[in-house]
């Protein structure tokens, strides 16, 4: 553990009864950084960030906070922010005096307890709403509250769960927003829960990709997006195209796959391939070329879904299988059309297994 570390997983595993909810799980997080844990319900994310906060104790593993071992330590010892799913305010105190708890707990003086809400205050602008109820905020406004009194203590580490999931879209982007401008501008370490691939693009430095109880893969949003090293981790960030079938020849960094009643498809190989084993050849939407002229693999166009600047062209391809392109509105494509569709093969990623259940079956945001 070095002095650029400021949180440490090591070995961490958790069950519950018989359920291995979390296993063995090694995972460091810089000072400083925002990392997020994204992933389906069940995948173990939330179990991860309540080990860390001293919820729950892990069945086996130690917690590293700063360089000292808090394994055993109890939460309030920790000096943890936490931001729940459902805010956990109290709703017979004032705005400013749920942001003043931590800071009461712990006996500071009143002229600083008064001094520094005044300031969390004005850091999460809602400067004026002090003597508020709680009742009388909206959601947007009361989840800035949760972060505000999560702040105000100078956590070591900030954590968050689920912050956004009471919020209606609209409201969810700008909190995302608001929420990068304060990391911004502390610098607090900060470690978010989510399922919304959405939230975790916009305000992560990492992302770790959590399923059945592990990390699938740990990276920044591009290097997932583009470089995704299995179908599961393709299909949960971003929308997705796949072709599946066999992989006929690994050469170097290329592969190529052998898709039933189709053909052959080129790609950049990910790691775990073998010839003959089955695979699947990653497209995303926006690197689908569509050729009214018809050059290319034949397809036809089902469906055309207007985005704005952007169009969402649904199209069946010659196995019946359908495929999504995204592009520029004034290109379109007529529905019904006969077109031919390709990509370049540097943009298409082969790989390992298969995942029919992954396919893209809603029109991309």
């Amino acid at each position: 553990m070095t002095a650029a570390l400021s949180v440490a997983f090591r070995a961490i595993a958790k069950s519950f009864g018989i359920i291995e909810a979390l296993r063995p799980t090694d995972l460091d997080v810089a000072a400083g950084e925002f990392l997020t844990l994204l992933g389906p319900s069940g995948s173990g994310k939330t179990t991860l960030l309540n080990i860390a906060a001293g919820y729950i104790p892990p069945s086996g593993g130690r917690v590293l906070i700063g360089g000292r071992d808090v394994t055993d330590l109890p939460a309030r010892r920790r000096n943890i922010g936490m931001v729940f799913q459902n805010y956990a305010l109290f709703p017979h105190l004032s705005v400013a005096d749920n942001i003043a708890y931590g800071l009461s707990a712990r006996g500071r003086p009143a002229d600083e307890i008064k001094r520094r809400v005044g300031d969390t205050l004005a850091l999460v602008r809602l400067e004026g709403y002090g003597g508020r109820a709680i009742r009388e905020l909206s959601g947007g406004q009361q989840q800035r509250v949760a972060l505000a009194r999560a702040l105000i203590i100078e956590p070591d580490v900030l954590l968050m769960d689920e912050p956004l999931g009471a919020l209606d879209r609209q409201l969810r982007k700008h909190v995302q927003l608001e929420i990068r401008r304060l990391h911004r501008e502390l610098g607090r370490t900060t470690i978010y829960v989510t399922h919304d691939q959405e939230e975790a693009l916009v305000m992560s430095d990492r992302i770790g990709v959590m399923r059945e109880g592990r990390i699938a893969q740990l990276g920044t949003a591009r290097e997932l997006y583009e470089r995704p090293a299995d179908v599961f981790v393709a299909s949960f960030l971003g929308e997705s195209n796949l072709l599946e079938g066999r992989v006929e020849a690994l050469d170097g960094a290329r592969a190529r796959l052998v898709v039933p009643l189709l053909g052959a498809v080129d790609g950049i190989a990910a790691a775990g391939l073998s010839v003959g084993a089955e695979a699947s050849a990653l497209v995303r939407p926006e690197d689908v070329v569509v050729d009214g002229a018809g050059a290319g693999w034949p397809a036809q166009v089902e469906e055309v879904v207007y985005l704005g600047d952007l169009v969402a062209i649904r199209i069946r391809l010659a196995n019946g299988q359908e495929f999504w392109c995204r592009r520029l509105a004034r290109l379109g494509a007529p529905e019904d059309a006969k077109v031919g569709v390709g990509w370049a093969a540097d943009r298409v990623r082969v790989l390992p297994g298969t995942g029919t259940a992954a396919r893209a079956a809603e029109p991309p945001e």
